[in-house]
């Protein structure tokens, strides 16, 4: 959902990265054991949007000083990380670089990675904000989402 309504942003598919199983899926994942993040497949048109400004993006969506998870959802499987190719990967750098700068090097815990296979999350895990607006808008409030982005990020949390 907070990359849907970018300028440039083709598509948003939720899934999984970083693991060393194939095709898992959400049960599997959140129960551990599989290496897998959860994460976005962003695909989007590079003559609209850059790469740099959804990265740029990201991290006014997270909180990039908690390294175990993000609000209410802790553990490995929720730890944030930004995935880049060997081409992304510098302006993946420079973006982490100065978002750190705004709130201090030693707290931003956030790594980039080394780009890795992607798997699509099960159709139901889809699109869940917008399809289950009151279940995620009362755990987004329950967990104390936006107070927290402003607590980091100030007026520039999105």
């Amino acid at each position: 959902a907070n990359f849907e309504q970018m300028s440039g942003v083709v598509t948003a598919v939720s899934g999984f990265s970083g693991g060393r199983v194939a095709n898992p899926g959400y049960e599997q994942v959140v129960r551990g054991g599989t290496g897998h993040v959860e994460a976005v497949q962003i695909t989007f048109d590079p003559a609209r949007i850059s790469y740099r400004q959804l990265v740029d993006r990201f991290w006014l969506t997270i909180d990039p000083t908690d390294p175990d998870g993000q609000f209410c959802d802790q553990g490995p499987t929720y730890a944030t990380a930004v995935f880049a190719t060997a081409t992304q990967k510098p302006a993946a750098e420079a973006s982490r670089r100065a978002a750190a700068a705004r709130i201090g090097a030693a707290r931003f815990t956030t790594p980039v990675r080394d780009a890795s296979r992607f798997w699509p999350a099960e159709a139901y895990h889809q699109d869940f904000a917008r399809l289950n607006p009151v279940r995620y808008g009362g755990y987004s409030r329950f967990c104390g989402r936006a107070a927290r982005l402003r607590a980091v990020w100030g007026d520039a949390a999105a």
